[in-house]
């Protein structure tokens, strides 16, 4: 079964920091729950596993990630990966991936996304409405976690301050607090295997009821 998708995610970060962690492909797996780089087998080749669960449940998928072409200039990544558990099911994707800067807000920018997903085995049953319903969920997971990682790069040269610089004395100076440290970004460590399954859940109600209509 084959599923294909293409979204467009609003980031409140600029573009060049959002690619600077788009093109590290050990950070951004770290941004996806549940996901992790185990092996670097080379300049473009990558070894990891994705571990979903649910309840006592664990379902573990493990295989490789392709860097197939990076374009600097236009911001753009295309990855292919490849994946199997142990119960016979595999997945394949072919994903290309882009920074898109805003230009009416420099501080802001999109990460849109296309992907063409491919799905045997026991999780083609699902159909590809919930393969859709679930791909959002876990996307949703990523771009948040993508997100709160890149607002704690630093700001690239050049860059205005979040807020606007105010002139100070000596004495006002003396008297201002150290700024503290931005606090560390609060990522999820695993997929939200409970609300997917709910999402599945609620497909095959719906689907049961149409069926009835």
């Amino acid at each position: 079964m084959e599923v294909k998708l293409d979204k467009l995610y609003p980031l409140d970060v600029d573009a060049t920091r959002a690619w600077t962690l788009l093109s590290d492909l050990k950070a951004v797996a770290g941004c996806m729950p549940g996901a992790e780089i185990t092996e670097q087998l080379s300049e473009t080749s990558y070894k990891g596993g994705v571990k979903v669960k649910v309840g006592p449940a664990v379902a573990q998928f493990g295989g490789t990630v392709d860097v197939l072409n990076v374009d600097v200039a236009a911001r753009k990544l295309t990855l292919r990966g490849k994946g199997a558990d142990k119960g016979g099911s595999s997945a394949s994707m072919d994903l290309t991936a882009t920074i898109e800067a805003d230009p009416a807000d420099a501080a802001k920018c999109s990460l849109r996304g296309e992907a063409a997903v491919i799905v045997n085995g026991k999780f083609a049953q699902f159909g590809g409405r919930m393969m859709v319903q679930v791909s959002d969920m876990i996307l949703a997971q990523f771009v948040a976690n993508f997100m709160a990682t890149a607002q704690t790069l630093p700001q690239p040269a050049g860059a205005a301050p979040a807020a606007a610089a105010v002139a100070e004395t000596p004495a006002s100076a003396a008297a201002a607090p150290a700024a503290s440290p931005a606090a560390a970004p609060k990522v999820a460590t695993e997929i939200n295997g409970l609300a997917i399954f709910w999402a599945l859940v609620k497909s095959w109600f719906a689907g049961m009821f149409g069926k009835r209509a």
